[in-house]
């Protein structure tokens, strides 16, 4: 079974009962028109208009046939989480969103769904989690800021979090933001092309430091993009590790508890990715339905050449046991 595990998916159905509802978030601002939506956070700047691609199933399913991809898991929209609402409605929207991404995928066996949870509150993130666990989500995607392109993820505030992840054995999807915060970025189309990958590896090199992955070792985490520069910069992290001896934990221990997904595009990195990390730790992923994403994503795999075994754990087999699929 060919399994993909990076995509996005926000239901149409979502949308529309937020229009009929929009008084229920009062810090939630939808714009409709002429087919296009877009959403806003707490006085915030619209989002990107929600592509229909993203919207549509139907077309979803279409591409995965072409693609010869069985199973797909669905996270949501990053710039649809709400980080920056307030705490309390931030659990509402996130039960809002869950319950829709439910509804979205219970009638299509090849989708299994991500969660979502309010990270601006560690506690009510637990809660939700839970929440969405016991309700059948596979696992939960979250950002790398939580609070709205800001804060970090080995704030002390997000303990009950990673403790009810670990506890629960959750499998976490993390992926970057689109803000970055850094207006170099703003030209090239590089807040996609680079920007999301040094999200991620900030956030990461935080948690590896941190001793996350060590002290919480009961939940599986994937990153997004092969993991942004982390297996590059390794041993770069070690060395620094080393000249600051006793200060912060080691990134080498904590790496080697991390999966990655494909979205990578260059053979020869992923070639790189599987020596240093193991093809057991790698997932295949196509980030669909965004441009940027992968159109062919099992291709990357196939053109490394890495042998049978090798092939069959990424294009499937790992992923059916992280998110408890049926192979």
């Amino acid at each position: 079974m060919i399994i993909d595990t990076h995509a996005h998916f926000t239901p149409q159905a979502m949308l529309e009962a937020l229009i009929k509802d929009v008084d229920h978030f009062p810090s939630v601002e939808l714009l409709a028109e002429d087919g296009t939506y877009r959403l806003a956070f707490a006085g915030g700047a619209p989002t990107r208009p929600l592509s229909p691609k993203l919207r549509d199933a139907d077309q979803r399913l279409e591409w995965m046939d072409a693609q010869s991809i069985d199973a797909q898991v669905t996270g949501g929209w990053l710039d649809s989480f709400g980080y920056e609402l307030p705490a309390a409605e931030g659990a509402e929207w996130s039960r809002f969103l869950n319950e829709f991404m439910i509804k979205g995928t219970q009638d299509i066996d090849r989708l299994t769904p991500l969660a979502t949870v309010p990270l601006q509150s560690g506690a009510l993130a637990a809660e939700v989690l839970e929440e969405a666990m016991n309700a059948g989500f596979a696992g939960v995607m979250i950002g790398t800021q939580p609070h709205g392109n800001a804060g970090n993820l080995d704030d002390p505030d997000l303990d009950p979090f990673w403790q009810a992840a670990s506890a629960l054995g959750a499998t976490i999807y993390l992926h970057p933001m689109f803000g970055c915060g850094d207006p170099r970025l703003f030209d090239y189309g590089m807040m996609n092309a680079v920007g999301r990958g040094l999200d991620t590896t900030t956030a990461v090199s935080r948690l590896l430091y941190s001793g996350h992955f060590l002290k919480y070792r009961g939940l599986n985490f994937i990153l997004s993009h092969g993991g942004g520069a982390i297996p590059y910069l390794l041993g770069r992290l070690a060395r620094n590790h080393d000249i600051h001896a006793n200060e912060f934990a080691d990134p080498r221990e904590g790496f080697k508890t991390l999966y990655f997904d494909s979205v990578l595009f260059d053979p020869e990195t992923l070639k790189f990715l599987c020596q240093l990390a193991g093809a057991d730790k790698i997932v295949l992923g196509s980030d669909y339905p965004f441009p940027i994403g992968d159109p062919q994503p099992a291709g990357v795999v196939t053109d490394a050449c890495l042998g049978e075994p090798a092939t069959r754990m990424i294009l499937g087999e790992t992923a059916a046991r992280l998110f408890h699929m049926a192979g």
